[in-house]
């Protein structure tokens, strides 16, 4: 697909369903979230693409940025983990606003598996 195609939702309406798709997350799943900043970008930087050994074609839905629980210790002390929820590749591969709705939940909870120490192989879907 067309990386500068013009995506169907504006930002505004897009935050909108991811936070929507956070406030569904079950209460423990929140709760252990709840030092995560998660943002809406319009696209993956291509830097991000070519550390993740994407092509820049590829569409990248979102992206985890932090340190799993798993691998933390009493003394950890970050900044906030991020999740980066992209609009642009979500938008273009989505025919309508129900999809994008369900892509948006799956992508929210795909990245949540990460803070949790899940690899993209150990995902449920």
């Amino acid at each position: 697909m067309n990386r500068g195609a013009k995506s169907r939702i504006d930002r505004e309406a897009f935050a909108r369903l991811v936070g929507e798709a956070m406030d569904q997350l079950p209460d423990e799943f929140a709760e252990m979230a709840e030092n995560v900043a998660i943002v809406v970008e319009d696209e993956p930087s291509p830097q991000l693409l070519d550390e993740m050994g994407l092509d820049p074609e590829e569409e990248l839905f979102g992206s985890y940025q932090g340190v799993p629980l798993t691998e933390r210790d009493s003394a950890y002390q970050e900044l906030p983990d991020r999740i980066a929820i992209y609009r642009g590749p979500i938008s273009r591969c989505c025919p309508n606003r129900e999809e994008m709705i369900v892509e948006i939940r799956d992508t929210v909870i795909h990245e949540l598996g990460h803070l949790f120490g899940l690899d993209d192989d150990e995902m449920p879907y």
